[in-house]
């Protein structure tokens, strides 16, 4: 009788196999990396462009959990759709300042039947009492509104973090791995304005090392494209990265 057959290894393709030996062990700079990812992006579509960080935190405890938001001098290569959570002249006032939906009550029923369309959501502080039941839906896709990411804002900033948001930003959320992921762009994007969201995004995640975590926050770095191979990338965490 045949044994339970052995899991098989996906298999890259040619040109992803080219982009590898392309690659090396060696950590670069920031301006190496990035370089070396838009050279060996394999695909015909528009890659993203990713960053991916281990850190050396115990995501086990609370105060070295790691979330936070940086911005992206050129976006994110996508269109930002914003949902905004708020009534009255807030709510009529974020329609005038560009939001893609303004809560009602059948948006928030589509809501808890599984509808998430949007890519962020914003909320007035009085409105956080009547949409704790979507945590369920939002959470856990990383949508629901929190004071941490500036998503939760008085009503005299809905419009300007309604302008913040449509000119790109990225939040940046450790795994149950210690593992950053985040979205710095697209090939597409010049070399120069990759490494600027790049550094933001680096100093974003050093400037916030937990207070108790003891040794180095950065384990190893690594950037990538959708389909491309990975680059090691050199982080310096008493200045970003090394351009």
């Amino acid at each position: 009788k045949a044994g339970p057959e052995t899991p098989r290894m996906p298999k890259h393709g040619k040109k992803y196999l080219a982009a590898l030996e392309g690659t090396s062990s060696v950590p670069r700079t920031a301006g190496d990396a990035v370089a070396l990812v838009k050279s060996l992006a394999p695909a015909k579509f528009d890659e993203t462009v990713e960053l991916h960080v281990s850190t050396g935190a115990d995501p086990r405890h609370a105060e070295q959990q790691i979330r936070e938001v940086a911005p992206l001098p050129h976006g994110t290569g996508n269109e930002t759709r914003v949902m905004v959570f708020a009534e009255g002249d807030t709510a009529r006032a974020a329609e005038a300042a560009g939001a893609d939906y303004v809560a009602d009550d059948e948006i928030i029923a589509k809501i808890e039947g599984g509808w998430t369309d949007f890519d962020v959501s914003i909320a007035t502080p009085d409105q956080m009492g009547k949409i704790g039941r979507l945590g369920r839906y939002l959470g856990r896709k990383g949508l629901m509104p929190n004071p941490r990411t500036g998503t939760v804002v008085q009503p005299d900033d809905v419009a300007t973090a309604i302008e913040e948001m449509k000119k790109g930003r990225t939040e940046i959320r450790m795994d149950r791995d210690a593992i950053i992921h985040v979205r710095v762009g697209k090939v597409s994007f010049s070399e120069e304005q990759l490494l600027e969201n790049l550094e933001s995004v680096v100093g974003t995640i050093v400037r916030a090392k937990p207070s108790g975590l003891k040794g180095q926050l950065v384990k190893s770095a690594t950037l990538t494209s959708t389909m491309g191979p990975p680059v090691k990338l050199v982080i310096d965490e008493t200045g970003g990265t090394e351009s």
